[in-house]
């Protein structure tokens, strides 16, 4: 039996059940789909917070020309719009609340000589945490694991990647694909993938296709560490490919993709991916179109006067259709 989107804020600003379409879409265990649309609670926790409204939740950063996470935005500096057409945004914050994340770490031969530098910018982003966080860990080579279930122990998942060794061909989209199907059973409503990798695909049972859409039937932001040979005029078969495919896994969540060239930026990269989360603007908007038309709809932030800064959101959701 599917479990409706509902999300109830624990913080008080956020208190009310609302319908959560870019942040908590929840699942159910036995349905891969995502079900869009909310039974109708009884009641609503706060009177400005009708149960009959439905508030669509957009989660956006903003960074600038030095990757760094801007804050202090006011809400008259976002536009919103849902298929061109402007949304008024009723809803406005900073969230830093717990986030659950899955760390999904390269384990293929083509990483051999990138272990040491990987796991140390794995344990400098779970250094910068916040202590509600939960994780679980998916290791990669020829096939995908679950290496360790969701912890809110860190140590769990540094002591693993510390038996980690890198052998075996490369199943990366396998490796995602577990990591969306893992975060299903996730505690709370705001989800990211920390994706450790060379970013090359060889021996996938799932098609990159088939992951793209999956991944858009889902609220998972994937923040991508691509490590690539600095200088290379041809790069190993592990690797051709993989920036593209990087790009496009981040792009299609509504993360970002970090090529790194130097294994010693990888720190500084995994710290900025975690400023980045601890630093997201939330946007609330109710649409005045049908919700229910099962299609895909283009969503799109823009600043207004910040020209120099750059904006991030997820590019669209599905409907749901009744």
């Amino acid at each position: 039996m599917a479990v409706s989107g509902l999300f109830t804020c624990r913080a008080p600003r956020w208190c009310g059940v609302v319908f959560f379409l870019a942040v908590a879409t929840a699942y159910a265990a036995d349905d891969p789909k995502v079900n869009l649309v909310p039974e109708r609670p009884a009641r609503a926790a706060r009177a400005d917070l009708r149960a009959e409204t439905d508030l669509v939740l957009v989660p956006v950063s903003v960074t600038d020309p030095k990757n760094r996470a801007v804050t202090g935005l006011a809400k008259d500096s976002f536009r919103l719009f849902d298929e061109k057409a402007e949304q008024r945004v009723l809803h406005f914050a900073e969230e830093d609340g717990p986030i659950s994340v899955g760390i999904v770490f390269d384990a293929s031969r083509s990483m051999a000589g990138k272990l040491k530098q990987a796991r140390a910018a794995v344990a400098e982003f779970l250094r910068n945490s916040n202590p509600a966080d939960e994780y679980f860990l998916v290791s990669f080579n020829d096939r995908a694991q679950l290496a360790v279930p969701f912890t809110n122990d860190p140590g769990d998942i540094q002591n693993r990647l510390l038996e980690t060794g890198a052998l075996g061909r490369t199943a990366l989209v396998d490796a995602v694909y577990l990591a969306l199907d893992t975060m299903r059973h996730a505690a709370h409503s705001r989800k990211a993938v920390l994706l450790v990798s060379d970013g090359g695909d060889n021996d996938s049972r799932y098609s990159q296709g088939e992951l793209r859409r999956r991944l858009r039937e889902t609220s998972v932001a994937i923040y991508a560490m691509g490590i690539y040979e600095r200088g290379m005029l041809v790069l190993p078969e592990e690797e051709r490919g993989g920036p593209q495919l990087l790009d496009d896994l981040a792009e299609q969540s509504g993360g970002r993709h970090f090529p790194v060239s130097n294994l010693a930026d990888l720190t500084k990269a995994a710290t900025q991916i975690g400023l980045e989360l601890r630093n997201q603007y939330v946007l609330g908007y109710s649409p005045e179109g049908p919700l229910n038309d099962g299609k895909y709809h283009r969503l799109q932030v823009k600043l207004v006067g910040q020209g120099n800064l750059r904006v991030t959101s997820r590019p669209g959701y599905f409907a749901p259709e009744r």
